[in-house]
Order: C-alpha cells, then structure tokens, then sequence
C-alpha cells in the first residue's frame, strides 16, 4: 500500500527542516571560530526569518543558510532571488528597529552546502 502524498511529504518537510537547522548550527559553528558572537538564531518577523544574526565589534550580518545534496535543481544559491532579498533586509530592518539599533555596519552573508561543504558568500547582497 502507497503512502499518501501529504503523509510523505510532511516526513519529507520534517527531514527537510532537521537537514536545515544542522547546516544552520554548522554555520553558527563558523561564524564563531571567525570570532563573531551568534546574537539570534532563527529570528522571526512575521512570516520572514533570518537564519542566523551574528556580531564582531561594530558589525552585524545577517546570514542565509541554503544546502542541498544534489545540483539536479541548481546551486542552492540560485533559490535567494529577488523576492527573498526583498524578505531578508525587511526582516533586517525589522530586527534593527526591534533591537534599536541605529549605528551598526550591516551585511548580508550567503553560507551554502553542497554535498555537506560549507561554501562562505561574504556581503552576498546589498540591503533593498
């Protein structure tokens, strides 16, 4: 007997989801033998999240984890299109206010995996 798809397909978003937040805790790990401090993990504005926040002295930067195990669809840092951009520096803006944060040097990293290998996109984007 098959499986339903919406049965397979919420195990398939469950691993899906568990598969991102290892590469995001693999990145945290990253950042902070780079000697950032990790500030917020999974930070939510509305439906907009950031993955990760981290901080060195004067500058925050604001991280996209994207992985994948095979380039059949693409590199993974093909899926931050304009639309996601938009959503990234909104959320941004949204911590900066929430935090009060007015004078900080701001950026917006890229970390991908592929096949499990870290690849670092440093000011991957500029804020819309």
């Amino acid at each position: 007997m098959s499986t339903p798809s919406s049965e397979h397909s919420s195990s398939s978003d469950a691993r899906r989801h568990s598969q991102g937040r290892k590469f995001e805790q693999l990145a945290a790990r990253f950042y902070k033998q780079n000697g950032f401090d990790i500030l917020e993990r999974n930070w939510h504005a509305g439906h907009k999240e950031l993955d990760l926040i981290v901080q060195k002295d004067d500058l925050i930067v604001f991280v996209e984890v994207k992985s994948t195990y095979s380039r059949k669809f693409g590199h993974p840092a093909e899926r931050v299109d304009n639309r996601k951009i938009r959503n990234l520096t909104d959320a941004a803006r949204q911590y900066l206010i929430a935090r009060n944060i007015e004078r900080a040097d701001l950026r917006f990293d890229l970390v991908t995996f592929v096949d499990g290998k870290l690849e670092h996109y440093p000011d991957a984007f500029p804020a819309e």
